[in-house]
C-alpha cells in the first residue's frame, strides 16, 4: 500500500490498479504499451522548481512536453526548471519513475495541463515504479485542486 493509494482511499476515489514491468528510462511510452492504453492518457508527474527554488508539481500528457517558458509566464516567475532526481525525491517522498501527485511528502502547488481534465479516464503513477492507477480526471481535480494551465510545448 503506497501513500498515494492511502490518499485515494481517504478521499473515496474509485480507481483501478495497473501494475506493469517497469523499465528504467522507459517513461510513459513503456507504461502505455504494457497497459495497452493511449500514451496521451498516461499522465506524467513532474517535480519542478521556480527561480526561487520553490517546488511545484506539473501534470502533463505522457506524449507531450511541458514548456517551462510558458509555465513560468503563467506563474509570473522568471524561470521554471525540472528538479534533479535527488531533489525531486526529497520534495515528493517518491522515487523518480514512481512519483505520484497524491500523498507527496511536501505539500506543493499542482499545475494540470488543462486538456487532461477533458479525458474520459487517465492513468497516473500510484506511488511506486511499475504501478499506475486508473481514475476519472474529475477525481484528480477534486482531490488535488490543481491550477489548470496551458503549458504544452
Amino acid at each position: 500500500m503506497t501513500q498515494a493509494v492511502r490518499v485515494l482511499r481517504e478521499h473515496a476515489v474509485a480507481f483501478t490498479h495497473h501494475p506493469y514491468a517497469y523499465e528504467a528510462r522507459g517513461g510513459t511510452a513503456v507504461s502505455a504499451r504494457e497497459l495497452g492504453v493511449d500514451e496521451h492518457a498516461v499522465i506524467k508527474t513532474l517535480v519542478m522548481e521556480d527561480d526561487a527554488r520553490r517546488p511545484l508539481v506539473v501534470l502533463m500528457h505522457g506524449d507531450r512536453e511541458v514548456s517551462t517558458k510558458n509555465l513560468a509566464r503563467a506563474l509570473g516567475v522568471k524561470s521554471i526548471a525540472p528538479c534533479d532526481p535527488a531533489t525531486a525525491d526529497r520534495h515528493s517522498g517518491y522515487q523518480v519513475g514512481g512519483t505520484s501527485p497524491f500523498g507527496t511528502r511536501r505539500t506543493m502547488p499542482v499545475y494540470l495541463q488543462r486538456t487532461i481534465a477533458d479525458l474520459p479516464r487517465i492513468y497516473v503513477n500510484g506511488g511506486r515504479r511499475g504501478y499506475l492507477v486508473g481514475i476519472d480526471p474529475a477525481d484528480l481535480v477534486r482531490v488535488l485542486r490543481p491550477t489548470l494551465v496551458d503549458v504544452e510545448a
